[in-house]
């Protein structure tokens, strides 16, 4: 495992190839250091303890580890201890390499041949860091010898304090049933409505949402900080996650997750595919998302 650090300016990046993970992302002010994604506890932390992690190469799940394409029928295994579903991939379990760095810029690789999965693939992830933001860029390259639908998405963990604002206008929002899986699209209710700016609500959330505008911020009033996040276009939904002490004991109610995804859970049994995209042997898919830190000012809402 390699410990990697980027700095521009007055932002710093720390990332392990354990993962490609995000162990930690900061801004330096007057005020102090101020986490921008939330931090890990350690050095040895694993994805689910990390400020962020890929989703390659697909995020979420597929409902019955099994779908049908092109003709054939395929089957996942499950690759987690508590969950039956095959789930976000192999890219936040498996160890990466550094293949380039730089003051401010990262790239880090890992590869994937069959083993649970029908999927064989190479991924790479690059971090450039600059005075303004941080621009992630994943990109993955089918191996296998068929056609097989991809996608990619971040699963980033945000610092939730008790002022903490999301805005992330969508069009729909997925219902949630047994399994953690997507239920059906429908209205979004009013407490998870981010189309202006909006409290996390105080209870279990778990769902998608379909038609992402590939813009969010996150607003903490009492550091006089915001994030606001931009995605590419191929990014069009995107998944909300609010613990509960049901499911994590330990959960303190200190983080949430929005996690930009090129597709929507379960897209592989979705008509068109939920936006998965379709991979010819050989082919590739990238997409990048840029966090940029922005001063609040005292007075705002």
């Amino acid at each position: 495992m390699t410990i990697a650090d980027i700095k521009a300016g007055a932002l710093s990046l720390r990332v392990s190839t354990n993962g490609g993970i995000v162990l930690g992302f900061w801004q330096d002010g007057e005020s102090g250091r101020i986490p921008l994604l939330r931090e890990a506890p350690s050095d040895q932390s694993d994805a689910l303890a990390s400020g962020c992690y890929p989703l390659v190469p697909f995020g979420n799940r597929v409902s019955g580890n099994r779908f049908s394409f092109g003709g054939k029928d395929y089957v996942f295994e499950p690759n987690t201890d508590w969950d039956r579903h095959y789930l976000h991939g192999e890219g936040w379990q498996s160890p990466w390499s550094v293949t380039s760095k730089s003051e401010n810029i990262l790239q880090l690789a890992f590869s994937h041949r069959g083993s649970g999965t029908p999927y064989s693939y190479d991924a790479t992830q690059v971090f450039t860091l600059s005075e303004t933001g941080l621009e992630m860029r994943l990109t993955v390259e089918n191996k296998g010898s068929a056609a097989l639908p991809f996608g990619l998405g971040w699963h980033p963990y945000f610092p939730l304090t008790p002022e903490t604002t999301l805005t992330a206008p969508a069009r729909k929002f997925w219902t949630e049933v047994e399994g953690w899986l997507p239920g059906e699209a429908t209205a979004i209710p009013q407490d998870l409505d981010f189309s202006s700016p909006a409290p996390l609500p105080k209870r279990w959330v778990n769902n998608g949402f379909e038609g992402w505008s590939g813009e969010a911020l996150v607003s903490w009033p009492e550091r006089r900080t915001q994030l606001r996040l931009t995605a590419d276009p191929l990014f069009r939904h995107a998944f909300v996650f609010v613990s509960d002490t049901t499911f994590d004991p330990a959960f303190k109610r200190d983080y949430f997750c929005f996690e930009p995804m090129s597709h929507l859970a379960n897209g592989h049994n979705l008509p068109g595919l939920g936006d998965l995209t379709v991979l010819e042997p050989g082919a590739a898919l990238t997409g990048a998302i840029r966090l940029h830190p922005e001063k609040l000012a005292e007075n705002a809402v």
